[in-house]
């Protein structure tokens, strides 16, 4: 009978280690993937699940980690005992692997089809015209639009999507018969990803090549995956069918994973994290259609706060060296209002202008045309004085922490510095206080006041950037795509956060985000945008139960919704 198995990892221990310590992270790891199969390795950030696939690949970083028990049998030969030289024979030809961050995975200085070719050129014995027409087939293959016109750009050149697609074709060029896919879609709108979802299916169907899956979201992977490992603290804590992984979980773990995730079916009051899962605290209470009328009738009989009236904004786009610029419209004709207290949901794919908008709202990138009345004045027309004031009432959470937070100053100024330009506070010691205060109020303990932004995870940085938003007491807060880097249970964690600083301070938020599900559990108002244009808009729930338009459509069906 012919062997089923493709790889199998028996009894997986590695360790990392320093000068002083060594830290097991991988710990007595065993599973299987059989021929044209799908499985999926599910978990949070230091899971040990990215880790674990390395060692697949042989790119462990040598000089810091070993693995010190187990074997990885790949086509019965053992990769644990793999020379580098070993390894470069079978990487990228036998193996392939899709990583998750493509814009830093693919070289900025070479064209795409270059970059696809040089896999070919060290694997295949075509000869150079052959290989070209190959990736060009690729690139068919992954359904670029336009191979010719992507063969000759720069990655800058491209969207995500595409730059996921050309690392797609350059993962499959050599027909491996195993396909490492790390975090494929992470940060990639729900439409897109859908489609990236689809494509490799359908190349995995059409090559049976076995595809080993990792990511944190266990809705996405049931629509994807023949069977899941689920891995927590370095180990694998649960297996089998994804059937039956989602149907009938068997760990408190792999329950958080599936209910840490926002409903598109009910509203919870608050999401559940890891840690409710484990200790068995769920508060299941849920906000009723009754309660959350009574709340908009009181919401909507105040005076607005903002009144966005007819925004445009145009770029100009040179389309080549001696041409002339033409006008490019990224927000066109938005009108929108948002009432004290309300959150409203931005939600549509990238380059939709969402972010253009929001940076036009907050006065950072100014509009072309249109009013912008925040408290009844125009804010368009506001000298410098006058926008620094404004600074202070509107403010931004980033979607990227530790780039907007300055490696060299300690968590403590980095909060302190806007509240001293600003004059929030009677003396240095009262200011700190408050910073102490407010970084206990986002869930940290006094100690990160010293401690700089690499000591901290991504959901304690997101923490820090709110805090320091939060410091300046403003009334509007845009959150722009503020948790689409976290794992499930972060990201519970700071949404949670975000509503609690809302009723206890009485904060506006403009909700930027590509996750349809992240955008209906906290906005009370949704606009939908396309090409500029606001598509539909109106309450959350309702649109979610009936959208009207066939864009909206199409984004909701685009979320995973699980088995």
């Amino acid at each position: 009978m012919q062997n089923k198995k493709l790889l199998a990892v028996n009894d997986l221990s590695i360790s990392f280690f320093s000068d002083k310590s060594e830290r097991q992270i991988i710990k007595h790891i065993s599973y299987a993937l059989n021929k044209d199969e799908i499985v999926a390795i599910v978990g949070e950030s230091g899971s040990g699940k990215s880790i674990s696939s390395l060692a697949l690949m042989g790119l462990l970083p040598k000089r810091i980690s070993k693995i010190t028990s187990g074997s990885i049998l790949f086509n019965d030969n053992d990769l644990v005992l793999f020379s580098n030289k070993d390894f470069k024979n079978i990487r990228g030809n036998e193996i392939a692997m899709i990583f998750q961050e493509p814009m830093s995975s693919l070289n900025p200085s070479m064209r795409c089809g270059q970059q696809v070719e040089e896999i070919l050129k060290q694997h295949s014995p075509l000869s150079k015209s052959e290989i070209k027409i190959e990736v060009l087939s690729l690139f068919e293959k992954v359904k670029l639009p336009n191979p010719q016109r992507i063969f000759s750009s720069y990655p800058h050149e491209i969207s995500g999507g595409q730059k996921q697609r050309v690392m797609i074709a350059m993962a499959i060029a050599c027909q491996p018969k195993l396909l490492i896919a790390d975090e494929p879609t992470t940060a990639l709108d729900v439409t897109v990803q859908k489609d990236i979802l689809e494509l490799l299916k359908e190349i995995q169907k059409a090559t049976k090549m076995s595809i080993l899956f990792i990511s944190h979201d266990l809705s996405l992977v049931s629509e994807f995956a023949d069977r899941v490992l689920v891995m927590y603290k370095g180990k694998i804590v649960e297996q089998g069918k994804t059937s039956t992984i989602f149907n009938n979980p068997q760990h408190n773990y792999t329950k958080a994973l599936i209910g840490a995730r926002p409903s598109t079916d009910i509203r919870l009051k608050k999401l559940p994290t890891i840690k409710d899962f484990m200790e068995d605290t769920v508060d299941r209470s849920i906000i009723s259609k009754e309660d959350r009328a009574k709340y908009h009738k009181k919401l909507y009989a105040q005076e607005p706060l903002l009144e966005v009236i007819d925004i445009e904004k145009t770029y100009l786009k040179k389309t080549g060296i001696f041409s002339k610029s033409i006008p490019f419209k990224v927000v066109n004709g938005v009108s929108f209002k948002i009432f004290p207290g309300e959150t409203i949901g931005l939600v549509g794919e990238s380059g939709c202008g969402k972010s253009t908008l929001g940076n036009a709202i907050l006065q950072l990138d100014k509009a072309t045309s249109g009013i912008i009345k925040f408290k009844g004045k125009d804010i368009t027309t506001l000298n410098k004085n006058e926008l620094r004031r404004l600074r202070k009432d509107t403010q931004i959470v980033f979607q990227d922490p530790f780039a907007s937070l300055n490696p060299r100053l300690t968590v403590g100024n980095a909060i302190l510095e806007p509240m001293k330009v600003h004059n929030i506070g009677n003396s240095s010691m009262e200011r700190k206080e408050k910073v102490l205060n407010l970084l206990q109020k986002v869930g940290l303990d006094k100690d990160a006041f010293n401690k700089y932004p690499h000591e901290f995870s991504g959901g304690q940085r997101q923490r820090i950037g709110i805090a320091r938003t939060i410091a300046l007491e403003p009334q509007l807060i845009v959150c722009d795509e503020s948790v689409s880097a976290l794992d499930i249970s972060v990201q519970a964690q700071v949404l949670n956060l975000l509503n609690d600083l809302k009723s206890q301070f009485g904060f506006t938020y403009i909700f930027i985000s590509h996750d349809l599900a992240v955008v209906k559990y906290m906005a009370d108002q949704l606009l939908v945008m396309n090409k500029g244009k606001i598509e539909e808009q109106g309450d959350a729930d309702e649109i979610y139960e009936s959208p009207k338009k066939a864009y909206t459509k199409k984004l909701i069906d685009a979320i995973p919704k699980g088995i």
